[in-house]
């Protein structure tokens, strides 16, 4: 592909870097296998460079010369913070800290746009609408500590992931139970932002405000406490909750889908939309995607996935790892190499 990035020296690390979780893998060359290592919560480590030292380069006996790391956070600047992390990635620093001479580093939601080509059916699950449209775009969103997005479109021979911070778009009420439920969510900065119901503190924002709107007291605080009793269907507070959320997130990812006219699939990823597939595949969830008058015929031969594996960024990064000419990923002011 025209203008794409040179290969990288291997052993590559590949690094998919949450808010709250970070996993590691090293290839060792493009035909290998990975070699995972455990998973690391970010705040059990100071920083990145501790993490990959301690996790990965005391405990392999293959040295990785270059990384390929996936952050969740805007990519600028030699200084890169997490969005929902403490953490500050500074790559110029790395080979001091961990010997990496190499390191290019990718918006997490890149590697998860990248994922959808790498993962088969298999790791797939359809949630309605029609085939997918080989070379129409797509877009990729995810509910976690924040709210993902990235779009991956075709051009030029290849596949071109889009990063942005499509989680921080305002959302609103539109139902009369939504302007009920809406004024018990918490602004930020003037504002409700789609993660700030569409994530993990986003559903337990969303359960309160249901509760608060009922005129009850909230039982529980955890985003697992809320999706097992809406559920299991032993709490109607936390049902009407979880349902709200689907609701919201069908509303967004069909905004998404007409930005991108993703024939090519609409892909939900990440580990909140893996624990709720039950509710996903209820006739809300599409109901909220497919209602974009006037574009319902058009929205309802979209197919919608849910992405199972909860590996999916290292494999979209290892795939773009080992042929990087492969991919229209533009690395200028992403790229330190101190050789």
């Amino acid at each position: 592909m025209t203008g794409a990035t040179p290969d990288l020296p291997f052993p590559i690390l590949i690094g998919d870097i949450g808010g709250t979780n970070a996993r590691f893998a090293i290839l060792a060359d493009d035909q290998s296998e990975m070699v995972h290592f455990p998973n690391v919560r970010t705040a059990d480590f100071p920083n990145i460079d501790d993490a990959i030292r301690q996790t990965v380069v005391e405990r392999s006996a293959i040295d990785p010369n270059s990384a390929v790391l996936a952050i969740a956070g805007p990519v600028e600047g030699d200084e890169i913070p997490l969005t929902n992390s403490p953490w500050v990635v500074r790559p110029r620093g790395m080979k001091a800290t961990t010997g990496i001479s190499d390191v290019i580093v990718l918006n997490d939601f890149e590697a998860q746009a990248l994922a959808v080509l790498a993962l088969g059916p298999e790791h797939m699950e359809k949630i309605g609408g029609g085939e997918i449209e080989e070379h129409a775009g797509r877009v990729v969103l995810g509910p976690g500590t924040g709210l993902g997005v990235a779009g991956l479109i075709h051009a030029f021979g290849g596949w071109v992931p889009v990063p942005g911070e499509g989680g921080h778009m305002d959302i609103g009420p539109r139902t009369p139970r939504d302007f009920e439920i809406f004024p018990h969510i918490e602004k930020i900065d003037g504002r409700i932002s789609g993660e700030q119901i569409l994530s993990g503190r986003g559903l337990v924002n969303a359960y309160r405000a249901v509760a608060f709107a009922s005129g009850v007291e909230p039982r529980f605080t955890q985003p697992a406490e809320i999706t097992g009793a809406a559920l299991a269907k032993t709490d109607a507070v936390a049902e009407e909750a979880l349902s709200f959320f689907v609701t919201c997130l069908g509303r967004t990812a069909g905004d998404l889908a007409l930005v991108f006219k993703s024939k090519g699939g609409v892909f939900l990823t990440g580990g909140i939309a893996q624990k709720i597939v039950p509710a996903l595949k209820a006739a809300n969830f599409r109901e909220a995607f497919e209602d974009k008058g006037p574009h319902q015929e058009l929205m309802g031969s979209m197919p919608i996935y849910v992405i199972t594996d909860p590996l999916a960024a290292l494999a979209g990064l290892a795939a773009y790892a080992r042929k990087p000419s492969q991919f229209g990923v533009e690395t200028t002011g992403r790229r330190w190499s101190s050789q």
